[in-house]
């Protein structure tokens, strides 16, 4: 069994910063790919950022020049910073990890989310 703690979110107003961190837990052996994404009310889950275990990053293009994606590999953690943030990007933030368990099987996984938003 794996488990993700998510936490940073909160409320911030336009222009403002916040930094989500999720921690990844159990028969890990080793986490492939690691990534944010976010599904605002009524709209699907879209893809925020992806993060390999050697670093090499993907960012939505919304979000480009805005967010950053990293990772501790040491703690299977994941980072969000985000910059410069604008109203459109209220939305349930999810962290994914692509693992391999002790078991030899490998599966993916989702956090439970945590709310940003962005308001005056």
């Amino acid at each position: 069994q794996v488990q993700f703690v998510e936490s940073g979110g909160g409320l911030v107003q336009p222009g403002g910063s916040l930094r989500l961190s999720c921690a990844a837990s159990g028969s890990i052996f080793t986490i492939y790919t690691m990534g944010w994404y976010r599904q605002a009310p009524g709209k699907q889950r879209e893809l925020v950022a992806t993060i390999s275990s050697g670093h090499s990053t993907n960012y939505a293009e919304i979000v480009k020049g805005r967010f950053t994606i990293s990772r501790d590999n040491a703690k299977n953690t994941v980072f969000l910073q985000m910059n410069s943030l604008k109203v459109e990007d209220t939305a349930v933030y999810y962290c994914n990890a692509i693992y391999g368990m002790w078991s030899g099987t490998r599966s993916a996984s989702w956090g439970q989310g945590t709310q940003v938003t962005v308001s005056s």
